[in-house]
């Protein structure tokens, strides 16, 4: 096992050392840096390799393990009431006499602590109530170890914050690591890590190098800066004597302008006179012509307004006329209208009775035409009849007439003969 000063090489320190010092700068040279020597650095890595080691280790572990009960002890005897069912009979009596062991260690060191001696017979209360108090909490640490689940269970419900036992517990934890990789460091790797912080130093010396060196290009950087902005002071100081000198001679000739328009404002003004007398003698002459034609046209106008009058009346008659027309017309109207609406009402009896009696003039028509028709055809029947008796008739008289003159004439032609 390696010996040295255990605050030489912390690995957050290391850690922390190995980022660059001047963001966005490369550094000259970048460090070879094995994984074995950061493992080295990195006690998560480390694996005990011996047996004496892994004793240690588990030592620690444990007194870790019982530091961390022992600092849930006082919260859980605070809320002991809340707890008892989650600990058990047994766990709650003995915190129950733990308790009470320590509030009578409290008041028998506050009682003997006002007294300047101690009597023999204190001293041997003091050391007796001690070895009581100790074995109390060796049985309260030796049942919450009997019971691992107990103590992971009470840590979140407790919520021991940052008290001072907590405080102790992680430094306790960060000795653990460092015994742990002081346990496992061979003279190899001790030499290793001298070598990698050496390093470590030569990285650093170079990059304060480089900002010393971007330092001294930032001065003059700045230095340029101030010179340029110190010219450009002097043009705006040039250029607001310039704004100066402009504003006085804008002044002078706005002066002059002024002058300029008062003189010939005057000089309008006395023409705008001459022109406002020579307007209002217009106006005279102009009022004077109003006032003879006014009374020209006033004769003129008294015939029209006898004329509108007449013509008013005349209006007014034919409109009264209109009326007495119209009333007339209206009475007439009204006398039509009422014998229009009788002979309507006739119409409509008469369509109605026309209606109920259309259908038997139908039939009559019909039969009618139905007689009619009989009678033509009887009549034509007659006719027939008729031609063919007259016909019978005479055939049957030229019968009789031919078969009478036959015999004489056969009489006759025998005569001739003879002769």
């Amino acid at each position: 096992m390696a010996t040295g000063d255990p605050d030489v090489f912390p690995s957050q320190d290391v850690k922390q050392s190995t980022k660059p010092l001047v963001k966005g700068m490369a550094s000259p040279r970048k460090a070879k840096i094995t994984f074995d020597a950061m493992k080295m650095l990195d006690p998560c890595q480390l694996k005990p390799d011996s047996m004496e080691a892994e004793r240690i280790m588990n030592v620690l572990d444990e007194t870790a393990a019982k530091l961390e009960m022992s600092s849930l002890i006082p919260h859980v005897i605070d809320s002991l009431d809340r707890f008892a069912d989650m600990l058990g009979p047994e766990i709650t009596r003995n915190l129950l006499e733990l308790q009470e062991l320590s509030m009578e260690m409290e008041c028998l060191l506050a009682s003997s602590g006002e007294e300047t001696m101690r009597t023999e017979k204190q001293r041997g209360h003091l050391c007796f109530l001690e070895q009581r108090l100790k074995c109390s909490i060796r049985n309260v640490l030796r049942l919450f170890l009997a019971n691992p689940s107990l103590p992971q269970a009470l840590r979140p419900k407790v919520g021991v914050g940052d008290s001072p036992a907590e405080v102790f517990v992680r430094a306790f934890g960060v000795f653990r690591n460092f015994m742990l990789e002081r346990l496992l460091t061979s003279p190899v790797e001790e030499e290793g890590k001298i070598q990698f912080v050496a390093d470590i130093s030569l990285h650093i010396k170079k990059h304060t190098e480089a900002i010393t060196a971007l330092q001294a290009k930032l001065a003059a950087a700045i230095q340029s800066r101030d010179d340029e902005i110190s010219k450009k002071d002097n043009v705006i100081k040039d250029l607001k004597t310039r704004i100066q000198d402009l504003a006085k001679d804008s002044k002078i000739s706005f002066q002059k302008i002024k002058e300029e328009g008062e003189n010939q404002q005057k000089v309008e003004l006395q023409a705008s006179q001459n022109r406002c007398a020579g307007l209002q003698q217009d106006i005279e002459q102009l009022q004077e012509q109003l006032t003879a034609l006014v009374a020209e046209h006033r004769v003129s106008e008294l015939a029209l307004r006898k004329r509108k009058c007449r013509l008013e009346m005349e209006i007014w008659n034919w409109v009264q006329k209109y009326d007495t027309d119209m009333a007339e017309k209206q009475a007439e109207y009204e006398e039509i209208d009422a014998a229009y609406a009788e002979e309507k009402a006739q119409l409509s009896l008469l369509t109605e009775k026309h209606a109920l009696l259309l259908p038997e003039y139908t039939q009559i028509e019909e039969e009618r035409k139905m007689l009619q028709e009989k009678e033509e055809e009887a009549l034509r029947e007659l006719n027939t009849k008729n031609r063919a008796a007259a016909r019978i008739q005479a055939l049957w008289k030229g019968y009789l007439v031919r078969r009478l003159y036959r015999p004489k004439k056969k009489k006759g032609k025998g005569k001739k003969g003879k002769k």
